[in-house]
């Protein structure tokens, strides 16, 4: 088997690393705001306490590699949710399969429906997410689904179940160019505690889903934690250790990084290691100074004027006008994945932009 970043995460102890972020001091956040190119150990000294004190200087330098590398340009997206059955029992989602929702599917007739709503309104890029049930949501419907999506909108996106290296091939060749996979936590134990059943408690074959992505063909995969599971610092520096790897062994594919924060959902979940808004913004901060290339996205778990005060310091990518429930554009809504935060409309988050200065990019990528 050809190593991994299974392999490359295994040389790293996550309590030798916690003793390495807190003993970071000023002068070491110092020489790292120094340096024109991070290594990843500059990474757990930006993350760390030390750190904190120095976000100003962070934010600034922050802010002219942002502006050097995606100018004044933000993409603007929305996610269409296809499906909410799931056969996994994560203990901190909505769809989680023993919590008592109104479960669905669309059928390719409302999938169009919900496709000419959302375009109408403007959004050109897409995410068609699925629960994680293979059986509810096969290989075929999502190609299926693929391929109707790419009437109305440019760049089609996925977040479904991990699939195998032909699986994702065949849907870049139907049409869908980006893949989206969140590990949701890196810390293999705790990850064991939150995944108690189904098959996502695979660990190793999750780890693995965004190469499989890369190799099948998809023009753009993105990676995440999901923030307040486990230690945030550490956390933070697998996620940035997994993008650094992804950008160093396939040059040819856009990573991208998103910051979600737990939500309220449907169950109850109480928040393991909450991230406030300081924390957020230097976990932020720190991937935009490490990885100058890489797209940030922030989405509308957050609320409206955080999510307008981010606008320059690293985002190059955002949500607007957002639904989390199957059908949610075009009929009366049901059981959401979590809780909108920032509920304006497309046309409003538009014109914050332009407020600010800054251009809403609808079409950035056309797939022939």
């Amino acid at each position: 088997m050809l190593m991994s970043f299974y392999d490359v995460i295994q040389e790293y102890d996550k309590f030798a690393l916690n003793r390495e972020i807190q003993k970071a001091d000023t002068e070491d956040v110092k020489r790292a705001l120094s340096k024109e190119s991070l290594l990843i150990q500059d990474f757990a000294v930006l993350v760390s306490p030390a750190a904190s004190l120095c976000l100003e200087e962070m934010a600034k330098k922050a802010q002219h590699i942002t502006l050097q590398h995606f100018g004044k340009a933000v993409v603007l997206y929305a996610p269409i949710y296809l499906a909410n059955y799931c056969v996994n029992h994560c203990v901190y989602c909505g769809f989680n399969s023993k919590n008592i929702l109104s479960r669905r599917k669309l059928s390719l007739d409302e999938l169009s429906r919900e496709a000419e709503s959302l375009s109408q309104r403007g959004i050109k890029h897409i995410l068609l997410l699925t629960g994680e049930s293979r059986k509810h949501s096969p290989v075929r419907y999502i190609e299926n689904c693929v391929r109707e999506a790419g009437k109305y909108f440019s760049s089609i996106s996925l977040e479904v179940y991990p699939l195998e290296e032909d699986d994702y091939r065949m849907l870049a060749e139907t049409g869908a160019d980006g893949l989206t996979v969140y590990q949701e936590i890196y810390d293999r134990d705790v990850y064991a505690v939150m995944h108690p059943a189904g098959p996502k408690k695979n660990y190793r074959f999750r780890l693995d889903t965004p190469e499989r992505g890369c190799r099948g063909g998809m023009r753009s995969v993105g990676i995440g934690a999901l923030l307040g599971l486990g230690d945030w610092r550490t956390e933070a520096f697998y996620t940035a250790l997994h993008a650094y790897y992804l950008t160093k062994k396939y040059p040819d594919v856009e990573i991208s990084v998103s910051l979600p924060r737990m939500r309220p959902h449907a169950g109850s979940f109480p928040v393991q290691c909450p991230v406030n808004d300081k924390e957020f913004v230097q976990i932020m901060l720190a991937f935009r100074l490490l990885l100058p290339h890489i797209g940030i996205t922030i989405s509308t778990r957050e609320r409206a004027d955080f999510r307008d005060n981010l606008i320059g310091l690293g985002v190059t990518r955002m949500s607007a006008g957002s639904v989390t429930e199957v059908g949610g554009y075009s009929n009366k809504r049901g059981d959401g994945q979590f809780e909108v935060s920032d509920e304006r409309s497309v046309e409003e988050i538009r014109q914050m932009l332009y407020r600010k200065g800054y251009q809403p990019v609808f079409k950035d990528w056309q797939y022939i």
